[in-house]
């Protein structure tokens, strides 16, 4: 049986984000399949790579566990806010921590080459804007997509499948929202599907 993953990488529990990952969780488990979930601003873990990944930091039990959870996972499905183009602190300490050499990839010996330790899985990357989507794409070149589908989830082997926006969210009205959370609905019911 297929498992879903699905990530909320927002710090506040009572963001518009918090919605999104609520509503997609609560749809998923409808479809047949096995769901997982891992709210980053839950987790108690450094987030801090302190030397790089020239000493090992002992891992947190959490971050054991969310590991755990992404090898599981056959689909991952990202929330995430863009603040500041990118990624929020916490949600970047994450993956600074768990998306580690020996789990989600692994340098080739005298090789400037790696193993992708992740490969097979896919994903789904779902991101809200206080800007239009076509602004945030085509005058800032959506550094926080390039960021998760290239340089993290792409360098481990995950493929990206589909990228969703939902914004404006600063000043959307009521009404607005509930039907980004009917999209999220129908989100959740394809990726069940596929």
């Amino acid at each position: 049986m297929k498992t879903i993953l699905i990530i909320n990488g927002h710090p506040n529990s009572e963001s518009f984000n918090q919605a999104i990952f609520e509503t997609y969780v609560s749809e998923a488990k409808k479809g047949n399949v096995n769901i997982e979930t891992i709210e980053i601003a839950k987790l108690k873990f450094n987030p801090s790579l302190e030397f790089g990944y020239q000493k090992r930091i002992e891992m947190e039990q959490d971050l054991i566990e969310a590991q755990e959870k992404i090898s599981r996972a056959n689909h991952i499905v990202w929330i995430h806010p863009v603040w500041w183009g990118g990624l929020p602190a916490l949600t970047k300490g994450f993956i600074d921590r768990v998306f580690a050499p020996g789990f989600a990839f692994k340098y080739r010996e005298n090789s400037v080459w790696w193993d992708k330790l992740l490969a097979g899985k896919t994903a789904h990357i779902i991101t809200t804007l206080d800007q239009p989507a076509f602004y945030y794409r085509f005058a800032f070149g959506r550094p926080s997509i390039n960021q998760l589908k290239k340089s993290t989830f792409g360098f481990c082997g995950i493929k990206t499948k589909k990228i969703t926006y939902f914004g404006p969210i600063r000043n959307s009205k009521e009404e607005q929202r509930k039907s980004w959370l009917e999209k999220v609905k129908v989100l959740a019911q394809k990726d069940c599907l596929s």
